[in-house]
């Protein structure tokens, strides 16, 4: 099965049902059985620096990126003000005008949801909830009020946290989502830890979490920078595939995925000036490897975007660009190559196996491999030499196939026997040159020889 791009005039995702957790319990789809493969893009201050003319343009632009998904910060601070000056406090008040802050939420939601995509609800950040900002009191007020607001949407997941520990202020998000479940059971609802963690260590157990995510952070291997309490081994940091791992050993399963990986354009480890951008190829290594070690989707960020830095605002971590240049980002356009891909074979048979790699590295040189029955990829950052297993999958003869993870173009490499094999990637620049392996039953007919891109 191949995604088909959407256009707003498109059937829309949510006509097939609402969303919920697959039986295995590791994944997201539909009501009616049609999986669904989170394909995020990061907008925290969307609803506070955008007009209503940029929302329109940029959930467009995502639209023709092939997202279903943008997460916003509903509050970013108590209160929150928009573009046109209108405020927003925890209680849903309207300070002056007709049109105010709740008003161009409900706009931001409208037009999301005339491009076909859904709309992470960030309810409040973090940072305010530690600042004593929303107590369990208001916390069942504003839960009240968001829920009765938008329980109706199709298009809304909920989020709750923000860039925090669970431990902290555990009452007031116990409280927050309680409060909105009780209401709205129509809606998935997640958690959005701090860097470093996964939403299990707290909420393995809460009733009202349908599936965790994990935030991989923006340091690279090696950059600890005096954590006290850092919670994975040194130089581990950028092994974000870790993290499905460790959320799996809780109990029960529940579908899980990298809710805030590195963002393109950020400076590794976000604060110094000096340090290198996180390229395009980094954020396609952090996409991959989530997804490839069993993740149900994943979410791009850029960090001109993710901030909608433009004339007028300062900007946050060294940003020099404005969000509609960064829209030209390549990592921006790549993601789309991934959903397409994931979505070609058949869904909730996708188990994460390692043991087709005969011969594997460690951090950049390492492999990652997933498969159904008849299907195996592998991702290969560096283009190295690939020892595999393609008795790993049914068939005697397997077809198979490179993806450029850059492009989406996909050579076909012949018809292999049912044995091991080492596969040799042929460079064709000095850059990273990633890319995917993919090898099928003969039998089987879900890409064809003569096809060229992921995108037929």
């Amino acid at each position: 099965m191949v995604m088909a791009a959407l256009s707003a005039s498109a059937d829309k995702p949510w006509d097939n049902g609402r969303l919920r957790v697959s039986d295995n319990q590791r994944f997201l789809q539909f009501e009616n059985g049609k999986p669904f493969f989170w394909q995020g893009e990061t907008a925290w201050l969307m609803p506070e620096r955008l007009n209503r003319d940029e929302v329109s343009f940029y959930l467009q632009t995502c639209r023709e990126a092939e997202y279903n998904m943008v997460q916003v910060q509903v509050l970013n601070d108590v209160p929150s003000f928009n573009i046109y000056g209108q405020q927003g406090w925890p209680d849903g008040r309207k300070v002056a005008g007709d049109y105010g802050y709740w008003e161009h939420l409900d706009y931001i939601i409208d037009e999301a949801e005339r491009n076909g995509i859904y709309v992470g609800m960030v309810c409040i950040w973090g940072g305010l909830v530690k600042a004593g900002l929303l107590d369990e009191a208001q916390a069942k007020v504003y839960g009240t009020f968001l829920a009765n607001r938008y329980k109706d949407r199709p298009n809304i997941v909920w989020i709750i946290g923000g860039d925090i520990q669970g431990d902290v202020k555990r009452e007031v998000w116990e409280t927050l989502a309680t409060t909105i479940k009780q209401i709205d059971g129509n809606h998935l609802m997640t958690f959005h830890p701090r860097g470093r963690y996964t939403s299990a260590h707290w909420w393995s157990k809460a009733p009202w979490l349908d599936f965790h995510t994990f935030q991989s952070g923006h340091r690279r291997y090696g950059q600890r920078k005096g954590d006290k309490d850092y919670p994975i081994p040194d130089n581990t940091e950028e092994d974000n595939w870790m993290y499905v791992d460790s959320t799996w050993a809780y109990r029960p399963i529940k579908p899980v995925l990298d809710d805030e990986p590195i963002y393109e354009g950020i400076p590794q480890g976000l604060h110094d000036a000096d340090e290198p951008l996180w390229q395009a190829c980094d954020v396609r290594r952090y996409a991959y490897w989530s997804v490839f070690a069993g993740s149900c989707g994943h979410t791009y960020g850029h960090s001109a975007i993710m901030q909608f830095y433009k004339e007028g605002y300062p900007p946050a971590y060294h940003n020099k660009i404005t969000w509609v240049e960064a829209l030209r980002a390549p990592g921006f356009h790549q993601m789309k190559y991934l959903s397409r891909l994931m979505l070609a074979f058949p869904y909730f048979e996708r188990v994460p196996d390692q043991s087709i790699i005969l011969d594997n590295g460690t951090q950049y040189d390492r492999l990652i491999a997933t498969r159904g029955e008849d299907y195996l990829l592998v991702y290969d950052y560096t283009s190295r030499d690939m020892h595999l297993d393609l008795r790993k999958i049914s068939g005697e003869r397997k077809d198979v196939w490179w993806m450029d993870a850059e492009t989406g173009n996909l050579t076909y490499l012949g018809q292999y026997e049912n044995k091991t094999y080492v596969f040799r990637p042929h460079k064709t620049k000095t850059a990273i040159e990633d890319g995917v392996l993919i090898a099928v039953d003969a039998t089987k007919e879900y890409l064809t020889r003569t096809q060229t891109s992921i995108i037929p």
